[in-house]
């Protein structure tokens, strides 16, 4: 007869077995396919996926051949990773316990959308925004940022659906998804322009009459 080994570990802790997770500020649990979980899951993907780009970058940069327009870039990236924790914590966080959050910490703050539309306003404003739809997949960081984003756009969706049912009264969690998933389509174009590639687009071109 097989017998399960007991082994200590401050991550597998078991809790989790029945299908269930905690909540911050809080002894309840929910089971790992509540919509709250889900949204905080989502977002969670979206932080993974940001970490693709820095490690591409830090290992560009390793090597000397990071393009120069993109120095800060990865700074920003991790900027956006820890406000995402955030996020993270303010969805993981019952209505009944809201008001034990603070702004910046564990709650979206005003701040930090206006962080997120500078960034933005900055990075438009020296980069030739494409016309139409792209394809993702000129750069390996441009392809994991367009990840990121469209991980964002479904957290936003995530989030939608915790409001619609009332669980995220008075949160800016859904504005700062909304401002973050433009921002790194934004952010995607930068990265190929910087690396002098053009964005692929969607449609086909026909050709020129004559030609």
């Amino acid at each position: 007869m097989s017998r399960r080994l007991s082994i200590e570990s401050a991550v597998a802790t078991g809790r989790g077995d029945d299908g269930t997770t905690g909540l911050l500020f809080t002894s309840d649990r929910i089971a790992k396919d509540d919509p709250r979980a889900e949204a905080c899951g989502t977002v969670d993907e979206a932080v993974a996926a940001l970490g693709l780009v820095r490690a591409d970058l830090a290992l560009r940069e390793q090597y000397g051949v990071l393009a120069p327009g993109l120095v800060d870039l990865a700074d920003v990236v991790l900027r956006i990773q820890r406000e995402l924790f955030v996020v993270g914590a303010e969805l993981a966080t019952p209505l009944s316990e809201r008001g034990k959050l603070r702004d910046g910490e564990t709650k979206v703050s005003p701040e930090m959308i206006d962080g997120l539309e500078a960034i933005l306003a900055t990075v438009e404003a020296r980069i030739e925004m494409p016309r139409e739809f792209v394809v993702p997949g000129e750069t390996r960081a441009s392809a994991a940022m367009e990840l990121a984003r469209t991980v964002t756009r479904r957290a936003e969706r995530r989030a939608v659906s915790l409001a619609r049912d009332g669980k995220l009264d008075g949160s800016l969690v859904i504005p700062y998804l909304n401002r973050l998933a433009d921002l790194l389509w934004v952010l995607a174009r930068a990265e190929e322009q910087a690396e002098a590639h053009a964005s692929m687009p969607a449609r086909v071109r026909g050709r020129e009459p004559g030609g």
